[in-house]
């Protein structure tokens, strides 16, 4: 009996040691699995839209799973992002990089200006104030026809060679698109990662816990949720700039709501709060619209199922879930 006893112990000691050992190196074991993604894959095309949806839902996820407001308006963060590094290729010569950087700039202002109008609501409100602005921002980029197509979508940005410290990279080759992305990528969540370690990181798990007590002992609620409101717009402009290049267009549909409701549903497929959740819910879904779209076009029927199975039995999300029972 005792010697069961010290068995248990052991193995929780170990699993104990194990998770903070990939606590402590999240993002290198990120970077880690994002550098053999491709060699797993079908095909090159499906890892970079997982990797490019992944930070998308990375940046969501720091309001939704950490700081605890959900928002449907984070297409036009996304959204912005690719339509401004579109325009700056398109309409006024700019390099790649400048171009990624405008893409950054304008998720940044555009959650700025949203999150100013937004931030002092609570629940239900919160999510319909985020939509109700994320459709002004659909229709006025589909009414600027002169600057973004308008229904047609933003087209021409053809960006054929990376120039990397006098290295020129073919970027039409798949591998050499989803290295280059997928350096962005990592970049991002060695940055996200800080964040969460930070002291601010712990300010907003703190508000989301408890709000009353976080702002009794002394934190400025109002401005921590404004702030990581637009840390999440500079993560998802840059999703949305990595996705332009990787299209080479800018379809007007990516400013609709429905593409907020898509980041929802992949947040709540992970595991909503969790570091690893937004990739593996990238990953879960784009690979099962992929593989089931082949048999039937009636795959949206086959894929809602699933995801309903998978929030009945992974009620955390498949990885929060995951980490939940491990700690038992």
């Amino acid at each position: 009996m005792t010697g069961a006893t010290e068995s248990i112990k052991q193995s929780c000691a170990a699993a104990g040691s194990w998770y903070e050992f990939a606590t402590r190196h999240r993002a290198s074991i990120v970077a880690a699995v994002i550098l053999i993604f491709p060699l797993v894959m079908p095909f090159t095309a499906l890892a970079v839209n997982i990797l490019i949806y992944g930070l998308y839902a990375v940046g969501f996820n720091l309001v939704f799973g950490y700081l605890g407001l959900l928002s449907f308006g984070h297409a036009a963060l996304f959204g912005t992002g690719a339509y401004l590094c579109g325009i700056a290729i398109v309409h006024f010569g700019w390099p790649w990089y400048a171009a990624i950087a405008a893409g950054i700039a304008g998720g940044l202002l555009m959650a700025s200006l949203i999150g100013v109008l937004a931030i002092r609501t609570r629940g239900i409100y919160f999510a319909m104030v985020t939509m109700a602005l994320s459709q002004c921002i659909y229709y006025l980029f589909y009414q600027a026809v002169d600057l973004t197509g308008g229904e047609n979508g933003l087209r021409g940005i053809n960006v054929r060679t990376i120039d990397l410290f006098g290295v020129r990279l073919d970027f039409i080759n798949p591998m050499i698109r989803y290295y280059v992305i997928a350096a962005f990528v990592i970049a991002a969540f060695f940055v996200m990662s800080r964040i969460l370690a930070s002291p601010f990181g712990a300010v907003i798990e703190a508000v989301r816990e408890n709000e009353m007590r976080a702002r009794a002992s002394g934190y400025d609620v109002t401005k921590t949720r404004l702030l990581t409101f637009v840390l999440s717009g500079g993560f998802c402009g840059l999703a949305g700039a990595l996705q332009a290049l990787h299209l080479s267009i800018v379809p007007i549909e990516i400013l609709h709501y429905e593409t907020s409701g898509l980041v929802v549903m992949i947040a709540l497929l992970g595991g909503m709060g969790t570091f690893f959740g937004p990739m593996i819910g990238a990953a879960v879904f784009l690979v099962l619209e992929n593989v089931v779209s082949v048999w039937t076009v009636h795959w949206q029927l086959i894929v809602g199922a699933i995801f309903i199975a998978c929030v009945l039995f992974f009620p955390a999300g498949i990885w929060g879930t995951l980490i939940a029972r491990g700690r038992r």
